[in-house]
């Protein structure tokens, strides 16, 4: 799996846990809609840490917990 599409799909994973929407997400966090549908889309090659720390804060978690997940996993992404 690329970096990119597990970003996707942990950003969506905690969007369920939290029980909120991409635009509830855009208000809380002030990330752009479009760039959250981007993210979760996969149509960034890459992410900036930058956005995926404004969307954690906008969660209500940090990054270690975002990280926290066997997505990122050396063994489970590509090189």
């Amino acid at each position: 799996m690329k970096l990119n599409q597990a970003v996707s799909k942990r950003l969506t994973q905690m969007l369920d846990e939290k029980g909120m929407t991409q635009y509830q997400l855009h208000i809380k966090s002030g990330v752009p809609k479009s760039t959250i549908g981007n993210v979760i889309n996969c149509s960034y090659d890459s992410v900036k840490l930058r956005v995926i720390h404004e969307m954690c804060q906008g969660l209500g978690t940090g990054l270690d917990v975002f990280f926290d997940s066997p997505l990122f996993d050396e063994n489970n992404l590509e090189p």
